[in-house]
């Protein structure tokens, strides 16, 4: 059992065990996901109840990125990805 949630092998599996390319797509939603945070933030109050925002607010944005590739909601372009290791 991992303590770790999502496992590491189900997020490598998404990434053809690469964990190099886990680590960049990783960071890369996480970025996406802070700036997100940052720039609707004003909307986000005007949207939704405080409870909500802080519920939200709460959780790291890296692990959000890893939930997200572990769903299969972050994608890459393996071809793209094939042709510059050549």
């Amino acid at each position: 059992m991992s303590i770790v949630e999502p496992d590491i092998n189900t997020l490598l599996d998404k990434t053809e065990q690469d964990k190099f390319l886990l680590c960049t797509l990783a960071y890369k939603r996480a970025r996406d996901i802070n700036d997100m945070m940052r720039g609707q933030h004003e909307r986000a109050v005007a949207l939704q109840s405080v409870s909500e925002i802080a519920e939200l607010s709460s959780r790291k944005p890296l692990s959000l990125a890893m939930e997200e590739i572990a769903r299969g909601e972050v994608s890459y372009d393996a071809e793209a990805l094939h042709a510059q290791e050549q």
